[in-house]
């Protein structure tokens, strides 16, 4: 049995939320479904910039969207998602934020196998 192998759609998963745009439109689709123009008002951010995530959200199955009329509402598809980022807050605070003082936060894993052993 491949280990890794097995692990790669969690890979996947984590790193489509391992973006803080991406984490930022879930946290407000979390609230109930939304347009690109109330996303842009509500994280201050450029039009191109929350589509290009939501249409990488949507890729990953994480969010879809219905049509009203000339208006695209995105919403969440899997609403269980925010009790994984509800986990994952709570083992953040349970651990001191310890990751984020991490030095190899950030790093492709062989660097940090490298920083580890060097």
């Amino acid at each position: 049995m491949d280990c890794a192998h097995d692990l790669d759609p969690a890979v996947a998963l984590f790193r489509s939320l391992g973006d803080p745009t991406r984490l930022a439109i879930l946290h407000q689709l979390a609230h109930g479904e939304a347009r690109v123009v109330d996303l842009t008002g509500q994280l201050g951010m450029a039009q191109s910039t929350v589509s290009k995530h939501l249409a990488c959200l949507r890729d990953c199955g994480l969010v879809d969207f219905r049509v009203a009329g000339r208006q695209s509402f995105y919403a969440l598809t899997r609403p269980e998602l925010m009790d994984l980022l509800r986990s994952a807050e709570a083992v953040l605070t349970a651990t001191g934020n310890a990751v984020a003082l991490c030095p190899v936060y950030g790093e492709p894993v062989g660097d940090a196998a490298e920083a580890v052993t060097a």
